[in-house]
């Protein structure tokens, strides 16, 4: 750098002799960036974490009121996994719906996004494909837990309650 130095000052002795490194000022453009990624990753742990509680209380609610269909169901044969998949599939088709209203939001969002960036990149479907099998996933694990222990309940106590 001293020989950098001495070569600007013997040609353009008038200015100051002000040096930044082009990894330095690379990394510095993109601080921004990386903070919004950090804090949108920590906002979405959040929401998926308030989520899977509103539906473990949701099916709570659901398998408490039903509680004797469940019985009923058990008495005349159905199988755990029959009631799982019956208390179930009201979720994963709820959640199915939001995927397929959210994702057009979310490629149009992020294609916005992407604009501000001169090398641009496409946004493959299979993100979106991800996504929606997480999401159906995480619904599935959360209900599935509070289904089982319903499906396994004693179903003449159930019947007895009334």
């Amino acid at each position: 750098m001293r020989k950098v130095e001495a070569i600007f000052r013997k040609y353009n002795p008038e200015f100051p002799f002000d040096y930044a490194f082009v990894d330095a000022e690379y990394a510095r453009k993109f601080d921004n960036v990386e903070r919004f990624g950090t804090l949108a990753a920590l906002f979405a742990v959040l929401t998926i974490f308030i989520s899977c509680l509103g539906l473990l209380g949701l099916a709570t609610y659901m398998a408490e009121t039903r509680i004797k269909e469940i019985g009923i169901r058990k008495v005349l044969g159905a199988s755990v996994v029959n009631i799982t998949v019956l208390l179930s599939r009201d979720f994963v088709a709820l959640v199915a719906i939001a995927f397929l209203l959210a994702a057009p939001l979310a490629y149009w969002g992020i294609s916005q996004w992407l604009m501000d960036y001169s090398y641009r990149v496409s946004i493959g479907w299979e993100s979106f494909a991800l996504a929606g099998f997480i999401a159906v996933l995480i619904a599935l694990i959360t209900v599935s837990f509070q289904s089982v222990k319903a499906a396994l309940a004693n179903p003449v106590r159930n019947l007895k309650v009334e």
